[in-house]
């Protein structure tokens, strides 16, 4: 079913429920609480059908996939669901419901399948992401047609921008954003060809970064119209994208695409630089990425406010990123705690910035989340914290 006209004009968008599946737990709680440990899903990973080499990244170990597979459905599809299902449940929310809308973000979807299985017409239907989509919209009980966002490494933050969108445009009451994605020997493959994999935990924004690592997870929120029953609440406030036309996977040298994002971002929002108090930011730790982002910072007017990186923790979880890192902003601002940059130490960038290296307590209000992506995509949204007492 397509959308309609279902409410009138609103400004005010909240998040009502948040869910985060990743090696370090299986809830944005659990995942959180290793956050302020400073524990690390990155690990070295032997060599296997992923790699004819060891590397470094995030993993579900082979004993969940025993404890968390729904028959008919890839593994894949089955992170989707497992999110999916807690964000319903937590929030009320009814797929059923025409006013409740699905965003499904992924970069590589089911990839996966071209290395099992031989090339037939069967096989092209199941690694598109709209065939998945649309299981897991049947599966989920959504009455609702699912959208796809698949933009590289922007595709999360896309997508809250996508579901805030079409509540402003009184499509939907409420959407429900999940995305994930699996590591894969095609994908790794594709990042140790550019030379760009760590032979060590990454370190965003230090002088002796090494390059990425990759991670396996899950993340999902449900975004509504109508506030939730709590004291505090988070609101999706502003968004916006843009593209550097650089370069096919070289971010631009300037960094002034991902700065017209962040300030694009700003100003739907109503806030200033003054207003930030920390920005939560991509940081690959590959020296171009990190060198343009540290330039879009200072034409921000935001070198001086806290920064960081969540890669050190979770790997570069591709379509799943900006998602999940997403939430970890949303329980940042709830708890008032900035989570350190694992694996920074040593200032690294071309331009300086405020990268937070130690855990961070103060009372939060705003936060600027960005992205970018190959083809020079980028992305930015605001999270703003309000009350009601």
């Amino acid at each position: 079913m397509r959308p309609g006209k279902i409410n009138t004009v609103c400004s005010n968008f909240y998040v009502l429920a948040d869910h985060i599946l990743s090696p370090l737990g299986s809830s944005t709680g659990e995942n959180f609480a290793a956050l302020l440990r400073e524990e690390s899903g990155v690990k070295q990973q032997e060599a296997g059908s992923r790699s004819s080499v060891p590397f470094y990244g995030s993993l579900f170990p082979e004993s969940f996939w025993e404890q968390n597979l729904t028959p008919g459905f890839t593994r894949f599809e089955q992170l989707l669901l497992l999110s999916a299902q807690q964000v319903l449940k937590q929030s009320g929310t009814n797929p059923a419901d025409p006013a409740t809308g699905l965003i499904i973000s992924s970069t590589k979807g089911n990839i996966s399948l071209l290395e099992e299985k031989e090339i037939s017409d069967e096989l092209k239907a199941e690694i598109s992401l709209s065939y998945s989509a649309g299981k897991i919209a049947r599966q989920l009980g959504f009455v609702s047609e699912p959208l796809v966002i698949s933009q590289a490494c922007i595709s999360g933050v896309v997508a809250l921008i996508a579901a805030r969108r079409m509540l402003k445009a009184g499509l939907y009451r409420q959407v429900v954003v999940v995305g994930a994605d699996l590591i894969t020997r095609f994908i790794l493959s594709g990042f140790q060809s550019f030379q760009a994999v760590s032979d060590e935990l990454c370190r965003p924004f230090d002088a002796d970064r090494k390059g990425i690592n990759l991670g396996e997870a899950a993340a999902a929120l449900v975004l509504s119209v109508n506030p939730p029953d709590s004291e505090i609440r988070i609101e999706l406030k502003g968004g916006a994208v843009s593209n550097d036309a650089n370069h096919i996977s070289g971010p631009s040298r300037t960094g002034r695409e991902l700065f017209s994002a962040m300030e694009g971002a700003m100003k739907e929002a109503g806030v200033t630089a003054d207003d930030i108090d920390f920005v939560s930011l991509h940081g690959t730790a590959t020296l171009y990425n990190d060198d343009m982002e540290s330039r879009a910072v200072k034409l921000a007017g935001l070198n001086r406010t806290p920064v960081n990186s969540l890669k050190g923790y979770f790997g570069h979880t591709l379509g799943a990123a900006g998602l999940l890192e997403a939430v970890v902003s949303i329980e940042s601002l709830r708890n008032n705690t900035i989570i350190p940059t694992k694996g920074y130490s040593l200032a690294g960038t071309v331009e300086n910035i405020n990268v937070c290296s130690t855990l961070q307590r103060s009372e939060l209000t705003v936060c600027l989340k960005t992205a970018s992506g190959f083809g020079g995509c980028n992305a930015a949204l605001v999270w703003k914290k309000t009350s009601d007492a």
